[in-house]
Formats: C-alpha cells, sequence, structure tokens
C-alpha cells in the first residue's frame, strides 16, 4: 500500500494544466516522472544484484524481516482507513518525507495532520505485489495499490506505483522516504 496514496491529489491539477496548455507540459511532466520512476526501479533491481553480498545469508534475506516490511505497507492502508494516527506515527519514522508531484515536501507532520483533519481520506484499497530489497538496515519496498480515496471532498481514486525507503531503527522497521506516481 503505500505512499502512492499521499500523491492522488493531482489527479485535478493534472487535468487542468493539460486543458489549459495544450497537454504540452502535462506530457513532459509525466514522461518525467515515469522516467525518473524507471531510473529508480532500475537501480534497485541492478543493487538488488549485489544485495548477497549485504546480507550475509548466501544472498537470501531473512523471511522475516521481508514479510515485516511487506505487512507495514498493509498495516499502512489500514492505518489510513481508520485514520490511526497513532499506528501512522509509528510506521513513519520521525524524519520522513516525501516529495509530491508538485515539487512540494511532504513531511511526516503534515501527512498526519491530513489524516487526523480528513483533509485526505482512504476508503479502500488494494495492494498489489511488492518487491522487496534488504541491504543490511535498509530497505527498499517497490510495489502497485488500487484506492478509493478523497481529498478535499473530490475523488482521487487511482492505481499507483510506488516506492519506500525503509531503516530498521531500534529493531523495528519504518519509512523514512517515500515516491509514488500514478498508472491510471
Amino acid at each position: 500500500m503505500d505512499i502512492g496514496l499521499l500523491f492522488s491529489d493531482t489527479a485535478g491539477v493534472a487535468a487542468a494544466a493539460q486543458a489549459a496548455e495544450g497537454g504540452n507540459k502535462m506530457k513532459k511532466r509525466v514522461f518525467s516522472q515515469s522516467f525518473a520512476m524507471l531510473m529508480f526501479l532500475a537501480l534497485v533491481g541492478w543493487v538488488g544484484i549485489s544485495a548477497a553480498a549485504l546480507n550475509g545469508k548466501g544472498g537470501l534475506p531473512d523471511p522475516a524481516d521481508v514479510n515485516a516490511i511487506k505487512q507495514i505497507g498493509q498495516d499502512m492502508g489500514d492505518a489510513m482507513v481508520a485514520s490511526d494516527i497513532d499506528k501512522l506515527s509509528q510506521i513513519f519514522a520521525d524524519d520522513w518525507e516525501a516529495v509530491g508531484h508538485s515539487g512540494k515536501v511532504i513531511t511526516k507532520q503534515t501527512l498526519l495532520t491530513d489524516f487526523k483533519s480528513f483533509h485526505d481520506k482512504l476508503l479502500w484499497f488494494e495492494n498489489g505485489p511488492t518487491d522487496v530489497q534488504i541491504f543490511g538496515n535498509v530497505a527498499v519496498a517497490c510495489g502497485s495499490v488500487k484506492e478509493k480515496r478523497s481529498r478535499d471532498g473530490k475523488d482521487t481514486s487511482g492505481e499507483f506505483v510506488y516506492m519506500d525507503l525503509l531503516e530498521k531503527r531500534d529493531g523495528k522497521w519504518v519509512v523514512v522516504r517515500s515516491a509514488s506516481t500514478t498508472l491510471k
């Protein structure tokens, strides 16, 4: 489940930009975002080849860690649907940040405030497959999510791909950075 849902508010902005500017800037922006995500995913795949040197278990990560990271995605979505601010606060590191499609930096405080005030409301979600790569105390989770959501009363539902960077702190995995883009 992950942070793809945080940036779903851009659907209306994208439509307005396309209508107002003939779509040229929108096409460039979508291409740039897609290219950046593809480059990141390619880098993650390439780095995954060398993961064996980092995890010291014959190239295989600890299945408990992989399962814990995948569970974080499910827990994140469940907490967003329930507007469970305490659970969200545990999932995201205090120094968590993401950059929205507009270039605006979103912090943990912004995320929690948006869910507490119902500015952002996740009604339903379905996670797709999640790929987890672990590099010692750092991990990358890449996946997809379908969701029904609203932002400021407007439907921002869609399908998203995401990437979360996690770090094991005090024996617990937390999300420290996130990126996402809209598929549909």
